[in-house]
């Protein structure tokens, strides 16, 4: 959830980009290097930390499939390990797709990787498409219409946008066809071969646990451990949309412990609905900056549900819906102006997000499941844009129900999750979590998306994990959130 383009993952950031002081690891400022230079350099870190690091590159086919594609060369940091006889490798995997790893460790999970080196070696491998590893060229500014920000309107220009896209890098001999999982499973195992390991922890969330499933499937035999969190199954690229009511039927329940908040909002869903239906039916107009010029956006009732779809992340942005949403229901669209940058940054193509998402798709049982529960779901089909509005658009890239089948694991495994991330759901969580036979779970009461960083124990028992002992099932807890009216 890092690039600025109309993807499921990076919608409003979580709203982090766009408010101060609600920023996540998103809004780290990302450490500076050469992109040239390998070696030693200063990684700066959180809250103006930093510590010693070394660069490196190394090369790999864009498409392993393709003799004729060119070489691309992948960038990671390596944070040393402190200890006397270092474990395997941990290699950071960032989510998104497209989040990079380089950032992400530099934000509040910094301290998390400097703990681990204790451990062994921390890799913060940034994955084809992301940081110092992208070779995919900026397309020029786009000089095409703006679209209505409904569910038709965006549909249609990001289909043709994408297309377009395609089209352009694959002419500059841009092998699109390998932005996807499986090349970036093995981007993985070409990297541990580079590092002179004869295995790799893993250490990852959300999309990150989607590519670790596929790393196991294709090279289990090179991995020892695996601490994930915010879990993506292989066939969960799009979220049920029943999972999500599910989640804010709980939110309505909590706005019952503050009496001012239950008596102004009776049914938080029901008063999300209005707001969406009335608002699609009649898009509101209001000014944004697009390539530094003003422009006027027209917001539909899928703009707002795109927007929810980003704050129901994490809880401090999840707080916000019942304040905006009362606002929007009388009228004052004005509480949308702290948005519109993230709106209007919406209209944008990054390439590895949409092109991964696109080869990982979806079943044809699941994709009818999504499409009949979206139909009275509260955010329809917006959580997930834009998958699967892009399915067809380019034929032959799916990699098929092998790659989406699920597997049994017996790696020691560290399953880290909290009960009010609106990104990747508990139940779709637990369908994953059944595939592992050994593993730990950790649950942490009224945590977010971003749960490695949520509760201060999480930190020691990763350490404990990835040294070997045992950490047992556990639940921990947070104060439930505060909901605001304003």
């Amino acid at each position: 959830m890092t690039h600025a383009s109309l993807n499921r993952r990076a919608v409003l950031a979580a709203a982090g980009l766009a408010l101060p002081g609600l920023a996540l690891a998103q809004a780290a400022a990302p450490p500076t290097a050469p992109p040239s230079q390998a070696g030693p350099f200063r990684f700066k870190g959180w809250k103006g930390q930093d510590t010693d690091a070394e660069r490196g590159f190394f090369e790999v086919p864009e498409d392993r499939r393709d003799l004729n594609s060119r070489k691309i060369r992948l960038s990671y940091v390596r944070f040393a390990s402190t200890a006397a006889k270092p474990g395997p490798p941990i290699i950071y995997l960032a989510g998104g797709p497209g989040g990079t790893a380089t950032r992400a460790l530099a934000g509040p999970r910094f301290p998390i990787m400097m703990a681990l080196r204790e451990v062994a070696d921390v890799i913060a491998f940034d994955q084809r498409g992301t940081g110092l590893s992208n070779h995919i060229p900026e397309r020029p500014l786009s000089t095409r219409p703006l679209p209505e920000f409904t569910q038709a309107g965006l549909t249609s220009y990001f289909r043709e946008d994408f297309k377009s896209a395609w089209a352009d890098w694959t002419k500059a001999g841009v092998a699109m066809t390998g932005y996807n999982t499986e090349q970036n499973a093995d981007d993985i195992d070409d990297l541990r071969r580079h590092l002179g390991a004869e295995k790799v922890d893993l250490w990852g969330i959300s999309y990150g646990t989607h590519l670790a499933l596929s790393m196991l499937k294709r090279h289990g035999d090179r991995v020892s451990r695996v601490a994930l969190a915010s879990l993506e199954g292989q066939d969960q690229t799009v979220k049920r949309p029943a999972a999500v009511d599910a989640l804010l039927q709980h939110v309505d329940g909590l706005l019952a412990a503050d009496p001012a908040v239950r008596a102004a909002i009776p049914d938080l869903p029901a008063l999300m609905r209005r707001v969406h239906a009335r608002m699609e039916a009649a898009p509101v107009k209001m000014p944004a900056m697009l390539n530094g010029a003003p422009v006027e956006l027209k917001l539909g009732g899928f703009a707002i549900q795109l927007m929810s779809g980003g704050l129901i992340a994490n809880p401090q942005t999840l707080v916000m819906l019942p304040g905006l949403y009362l606002a929007l229901d009388a009228g004052k669209t004005e509480v949308l102006a702290p948005f519109m940058g993230e709106f209007s940054g919406l209209l944008g193509i990054a390439g590895m997000p949409e092109a991964t998402d696109l080869a990982s798709g979806i079943s044809p049982a699941r994709l009818a499941l999504v499409r009949r529960e979206a139909k009275t779901a509260v955010l329809g089909e917006a959580l997930n844009f834009p998958m699967p509005q892009l399915l067809g658009v380019v034929p032959g890239v799916d990699l098929g129900a092998g790659f989406r089948s699920p597997l049994r694991i017996d790696h020691p495994a560290l399953l880290v999750a909290g009960t009010l991330d609106g990104r990747t759901p508990m139940s779709e969580q637990d369908e994953v979590a059944a595939q592992f036979t050994r593993k730990s779970r950790v649950i942490v009461e009224n945590a977010g998306h971003n749960v490695f960083e949520a509760h201060p124990d999480v930190q020691g028992m990763l350490v404990r994990f990835f040294r070997g002992e045992a950490v047992a099932d556990t639940r921990l807890s947070l104060p439930p959130p505060t909901f605001k009216l304003a």
